[in-house]
């Protein structure tokens, strides 16, 4: 369903692109494959695996999200 929404979208800057509007786990895992930075770690496995159950309804959208967050934190990424 990518179509699924979060409550709240996230903005997310990367170094080399304009800051992206997340909204939702479908978004979210464009981001991981295409603008992720190389530092990849648990967290970004985590949100790619729970953003896809999250696309096939086997978690919540808002697990995907916290996942998400944790993964940009982790990349040391800005949160706007």
């Amino acid at each position: 369903m990518a179509t699924e929404k979060w409550n709240s979208p996230v903005k997310v800057g990367f170094e080399d692109a304009v800051a992206r509007t997340v909204s939702g786990p479908f978004d979210a895992l464009k981001c991981l494959a295409d603008f992720w930075p190389n530092a990849r770690g648990l967290h970004y496995i985590k949100a790619r695996s729970t953003c896809r159950a999250a696309l096939d309804g086997r978690k919540s959208v808002e697990e995907a999200r916290a996942e998400f967050l944790a993964a940009a934190e982790e990349a040391k990424l800005k949160l706007h």
